[in-house]
């Protein structure tokens, strides 16, 4: 396949289709069925603006200033993993879903249901892991609530969080944004919390040290920002559930805009891919907690990924491009300059993962 030149073809819009009559775990794992359930239940019965939906925080405009809004719930299994806990997710997720809608996150509400059994002591360290990911982002945990229900009700603990952003006037996000020629810039390597959740279950028979990417993205995202115009930084989005492959056509999508990513650019470490390619999965669609996706003015593309490696985000840099080519698609491109078709997955292989 080649790119060839701009299609006389309009993009088509990929509504997704809400079939059958129950809710299944395909419609919690990112992919194609929970888009349905979200457009066609909950946007619906919610009357959600269209230029609101899809994104990870809703902007709100009050007097002197904007703020971003985030809520997300978190039901990982194992509670615990190598590298971090539903505590360190429970922060971070909601920490960076603030900052990639530009927003400086400041405080967070914390709620709890917890089921009958659970020790104590792995409360006691879930907190702390908590409250350590809080100190470490910078933020504030100031409200929360506590249920306890039986056993048999829920899997140990479920954590649902909240958090508030203060967002500079001078940044503005969005697909509508985007420009034929803006680069994509991704801050780290992907993957690897998808597959230390799933080797942690210890059902794979598999055993390698990786470790989850849990972190705070947010003061990566404060040096992209020193470092380039903020009219130049154009969208963000965090590759959580669905992984990388999910984001680029949320995209695309949304900007009816074709994103061709260069495979040989994306960075995977060598024994994350190893997991991959044992179990049949592709990278692509492995959720990530402690990295980013932007996409930025051409110029400023290079000078961004410069800033977030100087910042800590060693493997930060550009991984694809905005073409016109391609409307509303995803593609990547190999060393040898074949490319393939990256669409959305209906669920997603690796559920629970967050």
């Amino acid at each position: 396949m080649t790119m060839g030149t701009k299609s006389d073809v309009p993009p088509v819009a990929r509504r997704p289709v809400l079939d059958g009559d129950w809710v299944t775990l395909a419609h919690g794992a990112g992919g194609k069925a929970s888009a349905a359930l979200i457009e066609q239940v909950f946007f619906e019965a919610f009357g959600t603006p269209a230029a609101a939906r899809g994104t990870d925080a809703a902007t709100l405009t009050v007097p002197g200033g904007r703020l971003a809004y985030s809520t997300d719930s978190y039901v990982v299994n194992p509670l615990r993993f190598p590298g971090a806990s539903i505590g360190d997710l429970a922060v971070n997720g909601t920490v960076n879903d603030l900052a990639v809608s530009g927003a400086r996150p400041a405080w967070l509400s914390a709620a709890f249901i917890i089921a009958e059994g659970l020790p104590l002591a792995e409360l006691r360290a879930v907190a702390a892991d908590m409250r350590a990911a809080a100190d470490r982002a910078g933020v504030t945990i100031v409200t929360g609530d506590t249920k306890v229900v039986p056993r048999e009700a829920a899997d140990q603990l479920f954590i649902t969080t909240s958090g508030i952003g203060l967002v500079p006037p001078t940044r503005h996000l969005g697909a509508d944004r985007i420009r034929v020629g803006d680069r994509v810039l991704l801050s780290g390597p992907i993957a690897g919390h998808g597959m230390a959740v799933m080797i942690a279950r210890g059902n794979l028979a598999l055993h390698a040290p990786i470790t989850s990417d849990s972190a705070p993205v947010n003061r990566l995202v404060e040096a992209l920002y020193a470092a380039v115009p903020a009219e130049d930084v154009r969208w963000m989005r965090d590759p959580t559930r669905g992984g990388l492959g999910t984001v680029a056509n949320e995209l695309a999508a949304a900007s009816g805009q074709g994103v061709l990513l260069d495979d040989d650019a994306i960075p995977v470490q060598p024994m994350v891919r190893g997991a991959c390619d044992m179990l049949g999965i592709d990278p692509l669609y492995v959720a990530n907690e402690g990295c980013f996706v932007a996409v930025v003015a051409p110029e400023s593309a290079d000078g961004g990924a410069e800033a977030l490696r100087a910042a800590g985000a060693a493997q930060a840099g550009v991984i694809g491009e905005i073409v016109d080519s391609l409307p509303g698609i995803v593609a990547i491109r190999n060393a040898f300059g074949g490319t393939r078709l990256v669409d959305t997955l209906v669920g997603d292989p690796l559920p629970r993962i967050c």
